[in-house]
């Protein structure tokens, strides 16, 4: 086999790894994640357009404020309060108060009340007779 019939197959064994969507590390592979960031782009846009629908601005400063404090459980109930307006549970906008009950059924239902008992007779006497 030359040269010429070598660089041949390589070439259109490339091309076919491209077109499978494999690709060298080439085309391929940015042509997917700008799809992929398009993709996301649009569903952060279009939540936020059922939040902006369905929440009051007040409701919606507090629901900002919780996701700069806890981003996850942000982002649980915004997806929470989408699915209820696509299934129709919500008849109007929600206020500031109404986010703050649904916050708190929310927090009741997710959350266990974890108490921590702490015996502080036995933590005294048995930092103290270590020499």
């Amino acid at each position: 086999m030359g040269d010429d019939e070598l660089s041949a197959i390589r070439a259109k064994r490339m091309a076919e790894l491209q077109a499978m969507g494999g690709g060298g590390g080439g085309a391929g592979g940015g042509d997917r994640q700008k799809q992929m960031e398009e993709r996301q782009a649009q569903m952060n846009e279009m939540k936020n357009s059922i939040l902006s629908q369905i929440l009051d601005q007040e409701a919606r400063a507090r629901l900002n404020t919780l996701m700069i404090a806890k981003p996850e459980k942000g982002r649980q109930v915004e997806a929470m309060l989408c699915q209820m307006a696509q299934t129709g549970q919500l008849g109007s906008k929600l206020g500031e108060q109404d986010l703050k009950e649904l916050l708190e059924r929310f927090n009741a239902g997710s959350a266990s009340n974890t108490k921590v008992k702490f015996d502080r007779r036995r933590a005294a006497l048995d930092s103290d007779d270590e020499d």
